[in-house]
């Protein structure tokens, strides 16, 4: 039977509207509303229509069985400004994505999901989390070196997706195994590493809880920022280099960044956070950073490398090494074509095949 759902996360998938994809097939909105609600059954010929605009193969419209996320399961960053349409083609292209990790699961062993989970209220509640979280992963309180190795190794997938707009900084999915979706057009190697920690926050915080307010954002926020900049060791580095007296040192503030791998904005909230520098301290310095032309790109960032994701790379070439499962299979047992695929998964090319050598 056709699958209306199916065509719904298709069209999002690629950011038609119904009346955008009506119109390629000569239909009209509310016929392709029916279709998408099960009210009415297309032609096969409307099929292979859909299916040819669509990038995916007849039977993908008939596919039983599938799950779909709810809304609580998505976790935004800058959900407020971000538009409608273009939500819903991020998280139809999360949803598939999803798909495809759970095939890997079920195929490679990849590491255990080992999010911990912790309730908390107050700013104070916050704190303690981070440390906690650090101590549940082993992290120490010193600078943490990759945060895509931190959330990787605790079984979450990172990736990043085609076109992904810079009014969605970054997505998480509440899933059997967690999903990070980073923005990658950001200019900013330390923001990324701020967004991971963000969205760990919601993983740890907020897993059955509807995100996108303005205060599970500012959880998730604290959260990031307690974690890449433990209260303790921090606090220490701040009042050592970051301040000359009453005034900020930039130079200071350039050894902070790079050592504890957060931007200087991120730093100075930071200390404006824990008292160490008051309101109008942080006003002005801000102002400082912006009249230095370092409002949203930081004078160092440009030669600093971003950190890789590395878990569903390597899934991937290892299902083609091992498996002898490559991109076009795989499109194949998800009623795709290969083109479908490369919006959301960059298909690296796998190492040479393992050859047994006799003695």
């Amino acid at each position: 039977m056709f699958n209306g759902n199916e065509l719904r996360l298709a069209r999002q998938y690629h950011g038609y509207s119904l009346n955008d994809l009506a119109s390629s097939i000569e239909k009209s909105r509310q016929y392709l509303h029916q279709l998408e609600t099960g009210r009415t059954e297309p032609t096969t010929q409307t099929i292979e229509l859909l299916a040819d605009i669509l990038n995916v193969i007849p039977e993908f419209f008939c596919s039983s069985g599938q799950t779909y996320f709810a809304d609580e399961q998505f976790h935004f960053r800058k959900n407020i400004t971000a538009k409608a349409a273009y939500r819903q083609t991020v998280k139809a292209r999360g949803e598939f994505f999803e798909r495809i990790v759970k095939f890997i699961d079920e195929n490679l062993c990849l590491p255990p999901v080992d999010f911990p989970s912790y309730e908390v209220e107050t700013n104070e509640d916050i704190e303690r989390a981070a440390e906690q979280a650090r101590k549940h992963w082993n992290l120490g309180t010193g600078p943490i070196s990759n945060m895509v190795r931190v959330v990787e190794n605790a079984g979450a997938v990172v990736t990043s997706f085609d076109g992904v707009s810079n009014s969605v900084d970054a997505l998480s999915i509440t899933a059997k195994r967690p999903i990070i979706i980073r923005n990658d057009a950001k200019q900013s190697p330390y923001r990324l590493r701020f967004d991971l920690g963000h969205e760990t926050g919601h993983l740890i915080f907020h897993e059955g809880q509807v995100t996108g307010d303005r205060f599970t954002e500012s959880q998730a926020n604290r959260f990031s920022s307690a974690f890449l900049m433990p209260r303790t060791t921090f606090s220490k580095d701040f009042l050592l280099f970051g301040k000359s007296g009453s005034r900020i040192s930039w130079q200071g503030l350039s050894e902070i960044k790079l050592k504890w791998k957060v931007t200087k904005a991120a730093i100075l909230y930071r200390a404006k956070d824990l008292r160490l520098i008051d309101d109008n301290q942080y006003i002005s310095a801000v102002i400082g950073l912006k009249k230095r032309g370092e409002g949203i790109v930081e004078s160092e960032d440009h030669s600093i490398d971003k950190e890789k994701f590395e878990l569903i790379n390597n899934a991937i070439a290892g299902l083609d090494q091992y498996s002898q499962i490559n991109s076009n299979e795989i499109a194949k047992l998800f009623c795709v074509k290969p083109s479908f695929l490369s919006v959301i998964l960059d298909f690296p090319k796998a190492t040479p095949k393992l050859r047994l050598v006799k003695e």
